[in-house]
């Protein structure tokens, strides 16, 4: 059970580094939609970059290990920023669905198999005397 969970979480990471690396490719080709250069609070690119970084390392690192689960999380609310449902909202949905869905659909996985891994191994601790 646990490899097919720890296999779910990694395809689910290159889900959303796919779908980073498209729309960074788009914001630098300057091909519409593609998102805004920077926010109030940072740059897109570099928050992009940051986001993919965090996916690779929780996938090189394994979701089996803590670090990679915090990491493979972090990669996961870090994408929401780019593709949660607040995406619903903006005139470009009707262009951007596919993406949207499927990096939503990814985000979701990959908490669930976190969560699922942390119940498994909670169970298989030892009760206490």
């Amino acid at each position: 059970m646990e490899n097919v969970s720890n296999r779910g979480n990694i395809a689910a990471l290159s889900v959303l580094i796919v779908l980073q690396m498209i729309m960074l490719s788009a914001l630098y080709a300057g091909i519409k939609p593609h998102p805004p250069v920077a926010t109030p609070l940072f740059g897109i690119a570099p928050f992009i970059g940051a986001s993919i970084a965090a996916a690779l390392a929780a996938i090189i690192m394994t979701p089996t290990t803590r670090g990679g689960r915090v990491l493979s999380v972090l990669a996961a609310l870090m994408a929401a920023a780019s593709f949660g449902p607040q995406k619903y909202f903006v005139p470009e949905f009707p262009l951007i669905w596919p993406a949207v869905i499927g990096a939503q659909i990814a985000i979701v996985t990959v908490i669930a198999n976190v969560v699922s891994h942390r119940r498994a191994a909670l169970d298989l601790r030892p009760a206490a005397a």
